[in-house]
């Protein structure tokens, strides 16, 4: 048993499996099991290509409406002047405005690592800088001679 639905049925309703590829045949069309978890399983009388066709096109649409995730890095030394420090900052604010996420690192030379502390310092005064327009996503790690954070838009804006 299986209930048909669709616009070439007159009264939509529970039917024989037999009857219904009856009913498909005196249209010249074909039975498509539309959801066969459902009790009884539901099945739609259409031209198959056509409802492949469909499938395909509304698959192509959601991936089209699916955000795109744009990460863009800046990076920094662990003796960032004042000057680099709010060029930097100023690339960030458009970056987040235009509703990419940040990746902020610093990036420690040789024996650099040694200051570990001034590199932490300075992203999180970045992170405060940014505060409003961005929202910390991951708080400094050190990996290797890497220093990361993320920081992700508050609201994306509408274009």
């Amino acid at each position: 048993m299986v209930r048909l639905v669709g616009e070439n049925i007159e009264n939509p309703d529970v039917y024989s499996i037999k009857d219904a590829i009856k009913m498909a045949d005196d249209l010249d069309l074909d039975l498509v099991e539309i959801s066969p978890s459902a009790d009884p399983p539901v099945c739609r009388i259409t031209d198959y290509q056509k409802f492949l066709y469909q499938q395909k096109k509304k698959q192509k649409e959601l991936k089209a409406k699916a955000t795109k995730i744009i990460v863009k890095e800046i990076r920094f030394g662990p003796q960032t002047d004042e000057h680099d420090f709010n060029f930097k900052l100023k690339h960030a604010i458009k970056f987040l405005e235009d509703g990419a996420k940040v990746k902020a690192f610093v990036f420690f030379k040789g024996r650099s690592i040694l200051f570990k502390e001034q590199g932490e310092i300075l992203l999180l005064r970045f992170a405060q800088e940014l505060e409003e327009v961005g929202k910390v996503e991951q708080l400094p790690k050190l990996e290797g001679k890497r220093m990361t954070m993320f920081i992700s838009p508050k609201a994306i804006a509408k274009k």
